[in-house]
C-alpha cells in the first residue's frame, strides 16, 4: 500500500532548508535490511519569518505552511515497517554538508502529513569568498581574507534581522607549514553575510587559513578552508 511521509530539513536556531541552498538529499530506507525504499530532494521556501522566529510556539501549531520546503516519499508498503530517514544539507554547499537522520516505524496507509517528519541541521555554512585555493603571493604582501556566513538556511546575517552579526564569533586561524601561527578575528563587513579582514605574511611557505564561525548562544558552527603559496 502507497504511504505519504512528508519530510523537511530545518536549521537549528533558523529556518527550513529549502531550494535557495539546494534543499537536502532525502534517502528513506528499511532500517533493518538497508533497502531503499525512496529518495529524492526537498525544495521549496525557507518558511514564513514572523511564524518560525517571532511568534511563540504552541503545541500542535506547525511551523511550517503549504510553501515549506519538503519532500514527499511514497513507501509501498505490506506492514508496518522500521525505517531509516538520512538526509543531507544543505545540497548546495558541499563544504558545509550536514547528515541527519532518524529511525521511526511507518505503518501502511498512514500518512504522515502536515508538518511532517523535520530533521534538524545544527551549524553554520561558512565559505570562503577571497582568496581561493591555492592563491600564489610574493611576500611581504596583506592578504584580504572574505567570508560568507550563514545559518544553514541560507538566512541573512545582517542588522536589524534575527541574525545580527554581533552573535557571531568569527576568526581564522592562520597555519604555515600545518603549524598554527597566528589568529585573526574577522569583522562584519557591511553586506549580509560577510565578514573580512587583512593578514600580513612576512615569510615564504605554504600557508593554510582556516575560517570558523561560532555562535555561543546555540553552539552553532562552521569552517571552510583555503590555501596560499607564498614566495620571495
Amino acid at each position: 500500500m502507497k504511504t505519504k511521509v512528508v519530510i523537511r530539513a530545518k536549521a537549528k536556531d533558523a529556518k527550513f532548508i529549502g531550494t535557495t541552498m539546494g534543499g537536502a538529499l532525502v534517502i528513506v530506507k528499511d532500517y533493518l535490511t538497508g533497502e531503499i525504499l525512496d529518495k529524492g530532494i526537498i525544495k521549496g521556501s525557507t518558511g514564513d519569518t514572523k511564524r518560525i522566529m517571532a511568534t511563540p510556539w504552541q503545541r500542535g501549531v506547525p511551523l511550517s505552511d503549504e510553501n515549506t520546503a519538503g519532500f514527499i516519499a511514497w513507501l509501498d508498503l505490506d506492514e508496518p515497517r522500521l525505517v531509516e530517514i538520512i538526509a543531507y544539507a544543505p545540497y548546495g554547499q558541499a563544504q558545509a554538508m550536514a547528515k541527519a537522520s532518524i529511525t521511526t516505524w511507518i505503518v501502511p496507509g498512514k500518512h504522515i502529513e502536515g508538518e511532517g517528519i523535520v530533521l534538524d541541521f545544527p551549524g553554520l555554512v561558512v565559505r570562503i569568498c577571497e582568496p581561493p585555493a591555492p592563491t600564489s603571493v610574493r611576500v611581504p604582501t596583506e592578504v584580504h581574507l572574505k567570508v560568507h556566513v550563514a545559518p544553514m538556511c541560507g538566512c541573512p546575517i545582517a542588522p536589524k534581522t534575527y541574525w545580527p552579526p554581533e552573535m557571531y564569533e568569527v576568526a581564522a586561524f592562520i597555519k604555515k607549514e600545518e603549524n598554527i601561527v597566528s589568529r585573526k578575528e574577522l569583522t562584519f563587513c557591511g553586506k549580509r553575510n560577510c565578514f573580512e579582514t587583512y593578514i600580513k605574511l612576512e615569510e615564504p611557505g605554504n600557508y593554510e587559513l582556516v575560517a570558523y564561525a561560532f555562535d555561543s548562544k546555540t553552539g552553532n558552527t562552521g569552517a571552510d578552508k583555503t590555501t596560499i603559496v607564498a614566495s620571495k
